[in-house]
């Protein structure tokens, strides 16, 4: 396996330009790049975390994938994280809707779990999907 992420969670927002805020400012990801149109959509645009990334634009797009996801609902994304705790006051500093607290799981992970402004699912903690929590 190589240290290239080979999963990339792909989102559409109603406000792609407000969403990349609040990934950077509550959640912490950085801004790998944006792509607008000429009307100033965001077309294409790629947040980094650790070695993960997700990638969002703007809904009503042209194209099979901007026609397949019209009608799609909300999606869940999981984030590891090495302090779930300073994470999550950072989310609530910046006003996200808090789901669940910092909480210690029976897998021996601690998470919290968070709603976005478009209803998207973000969770955040300790568990690395297959290894050990970090």
């Amino acid at each position: 396996m190589t240290h290239v992420p080979s999963i990339y969670p792909t989102i559409l927002y109603e406000d792609a330009k407000a969403a990349i805020r609040t990934l950077k400012e509550a959640f912490g990801f950085t801004e790998v790049s944006v792509y607008e149109g000429e009307d100033g959509r965001v077309v294409h645009s790629e947040l980094a975390h650790g070695n993960g990334m997700v990638m969002l634009g703007t809904r009503g797009g042209d194209g099979v994938f901007a026609r397949a996801m019209a009608g799609a609902g909300p999606v869940g994304v999981y984030v590891v994280v090495e302090d779930p705790d300073a994470h999550h006051a950072r989310a609530v500093e910046h006003g996200v809707e808090i789901l669940m607290p910092p909480t210690d799981q029976e897998y021996g992970s601690r998470d919290y779990m968070a709603r976005d402004a478009e209803g998207n699912v973000w969770s955040f903690g300790t568990y690395a999907p297959g290894g050990a929590a970090v």
